[in-house]
């Protein structure tokens, strides 16, 4: 039998909904997004109503500051157990699931339901294990979440974990295969439809197996990126790399809370269940993450970044046009230089940078933005998905939102693998009603 812990890779025993339960109503997106969209997670709750449902096992960060999120814990712990105890979630045999999700921006995107060990992961700047960071962990933003999970029962993921098979050896080739459906339907909120298969069969297990060890060749890491490293890079995070952060340092902490830290190595936490994707899958396509700047006057945050360049020997200026389009025109036509569309109580303007010290216009920005924010305790930023947001919620008075150009899927192995990790919300996979719903679980206590 094949050693698949080489490939950081466990067989789980995932948890469905049992035969009856309204799939529609017990899939809901992933917590992390319409994190500045209340209404969206209100129109969820009043379709879920009373049904057993998912949102009813998660914490959605919109969420995350109201006074009474320590109950709202309590309460998802509570269902957590009520729903594994009243037989909601039923254990499946062992084995991967296969899924593939159509949505309105796409036909078809494949994904395999996998469990990944955190041993092999570690999200500290410069890491070289076999599971990566792609974007920097925003380390503050790990305890909010690390209490959520502390005592859950099960885990719900919306982690989607990149591999780069280009020549599709891995999940395409089930698709192949006579496989038991274990579910196919219609998303909420324009999510698309799902379709799932359970991929129980050894051989089949052994094959996916043997493709990503292929896919972990020293001999092919080295010459597809150029690099003359030992360690290699098999896995990288897409989307939901707090959520798998949060996960490494609740294992970390059972292993320093044990006696013998050996003798909790077969815990259930030190795996999470992910969804893998392959890069080079058609349906998956890498788009912008966008910021918004709430409680910031925009005249003032626009000399405080006049200073800031000028002290860094980047200089910057503003251009005010008369809409998106034109906005979107002069960024176009700014050659080099690191030009950002932004909107900002009605208008509409460009911030260029004319002569920018690093690579992505993301890191430009944002580190400008982490100075802002700290002189200014009034002012928040919210990462958002999709223009017409940025443009609704940037015009709105006392806000200012920035338009971020997209990076290239096919660059994103190479970049991690000889750069590291990219500057946090930098790109995501998808539009916001493409992001994985939650829908399989997992137990994580013993």
């Amino acid at each position: 039998m094949m050693n698949l812990a080489k490939l950081a890779l466990e067989v789980p025993t995932i948890l469905l909904p049992r035969t009856g339960v309204d799939l529609q109503r017990w899939a809901v997106i992933a917590c992390d997004q319409y994190t500045s969209e209340p209404e969206y997670w209100q129109a969820v709750d009043r379709l879920v109503g009373s049904q057993p449902s998912t949102l009813r096992l998660i914490f959605p960060e919109v969420f995350l500051e109201e006074v009474d999120s320590d109950a709202r814990i309590a309460a998802i712990n509570a269902c957590m157990n009520q729903y594994l105890a009243a037989g909601v979630l039923t254990a499946q045999e062992p084995g991967f699931v296969l899924l593939d999700r159509q949505t309105s921006h796409a036909p078809s995107r494949k994904g395999l339901m996998v469990a990944l060990d955190l041993e092999a992961y570690d999200y500290r700047p410069g890491s070289k294990t076999l599971i990566r960071a792609t974007e920097g962990t925003i380390v503050d933003r790990l305890p909010p979440r690390i209490r959520v999970r502390k005592n859950a029962a099960v885990e719900l993921p919306h982690i989607m974990v990149l591999i780069d098979d280009p020549e599709q050896t891995v999940i395409e080739p089930l698709l192949m295969e006579e496989l038991e459906p274990v579910y196919d339907f219609e998303l909420m909120q324009n999510g698309g439809q799902l379709r799932g298969w359970k991929v129980a069969q050894q051989k089949l297990i052994e094959q996916v197996g043997r493709a990503l060890e292929s896919l972990a060749n020293r001999d092919r890491f080295q010459k597809r990126y150029e690099v003359a490293d030992d360690e290699v890079m098999l896995y990288a995070m897409g989307d939901g790399n707090h959520s798998f952060a949060t996960a490494k340092a609740i294992w970390e902490q059972l292993k320093a809370d044990a006696a013998d830290p050996a003798e909790v190595m077969d815990h259930p936490a030190r795996h999470a269940l992910v969804e893998l994707v392959n890069l080079h899958d058609p349906g998956l396509e890498f788009e912008a993450i966008h910021r918004v700047l709430f409680g910031a006057d925009a005249e003032d945050l626009l000399a405080q970044a006049d200073q800031y360049y000028r002290r860094a020997g980047t200089p910057c200026r503003v251009v005010w046009c008369d809409d998106l389009a034109a906005a979107n025109a002069a960024a176009a036509a700014a050659g080099d230089a690191h030009a950002l569309p932004f909107a900002a109580a009605g208008r509409y303007g460009l911030l260029q940078i004319d002569e920018p010290a690093l690579t992505l216009e993301v890191a430009t920005l944002q580190n400008f933005l982490d100075e802002y924010l700290k002189s200014r305790p009034q002012a928040r930023i919210d990462y958002i998905h999709g223009e017409d947001a940025v443009t609704r919620l940037g015009r709105q008075q006392g806000n200012i939102g920035f338009y971020l150009p997209s990076i290239s899927k096919h660059d994103l192995f190479r970049t991690i693998v000889r750069d590291g990790a990219l500057p946090r919300k930098t790109f995501s996979m998808g539009e916001a009603d493409e992001k994985r719903f939650y829908l399989e679980a997992r137990r994580i206590t013993r």
